[in-house]
Formats: structure tokens, C-alpha cells, sequence
């Protein structure tokens, strides 16, 4: 399915010669070719995947945030092992996997106490220590939080040392998006196993913040923050003697602001970022950087490719077609929409502005996306696709299978 062409008044450009070229690039371009296969059937909610070596065999393997539970499944037959339980009464919301130390396997943090409406007591962060049988149960290790704890990630900094990044929805006591900035704190691994973990302030100026990326600095030296939200998205430079210089707010606001957010590539490395707008919103849009010299803070160019997602939840880009430039991959839940067709679409730029899109299904009415990620399973040099479903209760993996 080819998406309609977008009018050049909504994408504020001029149509170009090589529009014509990227219609013929579009009909050699591959279809998505891929092999669903459930991996659990009972999910509560799957608020949150990611894929890490958790038993260092050098295969990832999944790792589920679910509603009172957190789990990992084995790679290839997908046995599922209970990491923890009900770390609060209220739900799990958010997991981080990542091997910090360098042994092989990942090491974890969880978000918890989830109660987007209670902004001044709610929320958990946990770090969990791991046994000797990593099928066991873990031990959690409650660490300070702010309330409304959403997002977490591992941030690796330019001297290559990690750090647990925690972003919640809301600033404290902050009453529909209006009043104190949500506090984006950074957590300092103890040098020495037990130690205790020390917190700095990244940022507190935004409002309703949902998601957030990590991105590989040009220099290959650290990570810098893509951060979406209320007043749309910004770019946060932390350093390891301070903690960000001010966030540029490079776009976003247009759209009432932003859900979900992910880098993308073109062929030779030019950069695009892709989004969800609004929060839980029927747009995905995609922004390109400015041409030309423009100053910090500069906004960036926004176009908008679709309009017709229902409760937008979930975002990744990759090259999943092996083109050399990535494909946005976005799912939609409905949640509280009985009725509305869920799924997941991919999107495949017809050329390297990223301005000309395909449209191809995924997934058609099988996945309520609550979240996604990419990962190649198998180690053939193809992104696979794994998905979390709300209203479906299931988690599947997307195997490519493309020629």
C-alpha cells in the first residue's frame, strides 16, 4: 500500500525532480516479509520490552515489564522465567536492560508504583541483583524516585561509564500537565557491589514528559537525550561534570505536543527523528533537520505522514529491509476503543530526504501495541520486530524473513 500523496502545502516544500525518481525507486523497493510467532498468551498489560543477553550465550533475549510482573524468555524457545513480582501494589511500568559492568550479561532496573493521576506519592525505582541462577528471582533494591516514574534507560557517557536515566510523567504535585517541571533524574552506579546509588538533577524545565531516546553523539564519544512531551521535543547534552547544558526545543509543539519519539537514518548518516503526536495520538510525524546554517535551537522541518492511528503507543526505527536507510515502525492499541482496528505499520521512506513514505502492514488487527522494539534474534544480520499487546494480552516476535 503506498500512502497518498501528501500535498505541498502541508508539507511546506516545493515538489522536486526527484520525487519522479523516488516513484520508480518505490516499486523495486521489498515488501516486509515476516513470520509472527506468540511467545505468551497471557499478558496482563505488557507496558514495557526490551531485548539484552540476560545468561551471556550471546543471544537476546526478551524481557517483559508487565503489570505485576517482570520476565525474561529464554533465546530461541522462548522459556519464560519470573524475574520479580509485585514490587508494588500499584503496577510495573517500565524496565532497562543493559550489561554495565561488561561481564556478558545485562544488568536491570525496573519503574513501578504507576499512578499517572496521584503526583505527589506514587512511584518506585528498583535496581535488581541478579543470583547466581538467573532463572531464579532477583533482588530488588529500592532507590529514590520522583512520583509518576514512566521511562527509564541505560545512558553510557563519553568516558563510556553507565548510568540509569529515570524521566516520570509529571513534575511533583504538577496537576494536568501545569505547575512544577518533571525532574529527569540520572542514577550513579556505587563504584563497589551494595554501595549506594547517587541521583543528580538532568532537567526539570519540561512539563509532561511521555517518552524519551538516547542517541549516539556524532563525535561517538556518550549519548545525548531526545526527550517528547507536553510542549513537544528537545535535545539534552549531559556532560560528566555537569548535568545538561539548557535543552533545545527543536520541534513538536505543533501537533499538542509529543508521545513518542526515535531517531532515524538516512544513507550516509543524515539524521531524522521520528514521532507520535500527540501523547497517545493518531499522527506520526517525521522531522528533518534544517538545511543550511541555522543556530541552536533552530526548529526543525515537520512533516506529517499519517493522521489515521488510533492511540499511537509505540515507535522504533531500523533498517529492517536491508536499503540502507531505516523504516519507522509505530503500533497503536485503541485502548478503551472497542471496535477500532489495532496493529502495526511500517513505514518505508521512497528516498533519502525522508519526505516520500510506503505504508505495509505488520500486523493487522492482532497486536493492541502497548510497545516495540527491533532486535536481530537470530543473528542473521536482519532486524527482527517485538511487539507487547494491551487489549490482546500477547507478546509476539516479528521474525524477517526477507530474501
Amino acid at each position: 500500500m503506498h500512502l497518498p500523496r501528501l500535498s505541498t502545502k502541508r508539507l511546506g516544500i516545493l515538489l522536486l525532480p526527484w520525487f519522479a525518481s523516488s516513484l520508480v525507486l518505490s516499486a523495486e523497493l521489498p515488501e516486509p516479509r515476516f513470520r509472527a510467532v506468540n511467545v505468551d498468551t497471557n499478558l496482563a498489560i505488557g507496558y514495557g520490552v526490551t531485548v539484552a543477553d540476560i545468561d551471556g550465550d550471546r543471544r537476546p533475549d526478551l524481557i517483559l515489564c508487565d503489570k505485576n510482573q517482570i520476565a525474561w524468555y529464554h533465546n530461541p524457545d522462548w522459556a519464560k522465567h519470573v524475574i520479580a513480582q509485585n514490587l508494588t501494589k500499584l503496577d510495573h511500568v517500565c524496565v532497562a536492560a543493559q550489561d554495565i559492568d561488561g561481564d556478558g550479561q545485562a544488568e536491570l532496573a525496573v519503574g513501578a508504583g504507576w499512578n499517572p493521576g496521584d503526583t505527589e506519592n506514587s512511584g518506585a525505582v528498583f535496581y535488581l541483583t541478579p543470583p547466581a541462577d538467573r532463572t531464579q528471582p532477583w533482588r530488588p533494591v529500592a532507590l529514590p524516585h520522583e512520583p509518576t516514574v514512566h521511562r527509564m534507560r541505560w545512558l553510557r557517557d563519553a568516558a563510556g561509564k553507565w548510568s540509569l536515566l529515570v524521566v516520570p510523567l509529571h513534575g511533583r504535585g504538577n496537576k494536568d500537565g501545569v505547575g512544577a517541571g518533571v525532574k529527569i533524574l540520572q542514577y550513579l552506579p556505587p563504584a563497589k557491589p551494595g554501595g549506594d546509588w547517587t541521583t543528580r538533577l538532568l532537567d526539570d524545565t519540561l512539563h509532561k514528559t511521555h517518552n524519551f531516546e538516547l542517541i549516539a553523539r556524532e563525535s561517538g564519544l556518550g549519548q545525548d537525550v531526545l526527550v517528547g512531551g507536553k510542549e513537544g521535543w528537545f535535545l539534552t547534552k549531559p556532560t560528566a561534570t555537569k548535568p545538561a547544558d539548557e535543552s533545545e526545543h527543536l520541534g513538536g509543539d505543533e501537533g499538542g505536543g509529543v508521545g513518542e519519539i526515535r531517531l532515524g537514518h538516512s544513507a550516509g548518516g543524515r539524521r531524522w527523528v521520528a514521532t507520535v503526536e500527540p501523547m497517545h495520538g493518531n499522527a506520526l510525524v517525521v522531522y528533518t533537520p534544517p538545511r543550511g546554517t541555522a543556530g541552536p535551537g533552530t526548529r526543525w522541518n515537520r512533516y506529517v505522514l499519517d493522521e489515521s492511528l488510533v492511540d499511537a503507543h509505540a515507535l522504533a526505527c531500523g533498517d529492517l529491509l536491508g536499503l540502507g536507510r531505516d523504516q519507522i515502525v509505530v503500533g497503536w492499541r485503541a485502548m478503551n476503543r472497542p471496535g477500532v482496528k489495532v496493529g502495526i505499520r511500517i513505514f518505508t521512506p521512497l528516498d533519502n530526504q525522508a519526505l516520500e513514505w510506503r505504508s505495509s502492514w505488520l500486523d493487522e488487527g492482532g497486536m493492541a501495541c502497548e510497545d516495540l522494539c527491533l532486535a536481530d534474534l537470530n543473528g542473521d544480520g536482519r532486524l527482527d520486530v517485538i511487539a507487547a499487546g494491551r487489549a490482546t494480552h500477547n507478546l509476539k516476535v516479528y521474525l524477517n524473513e526477507r530474501r
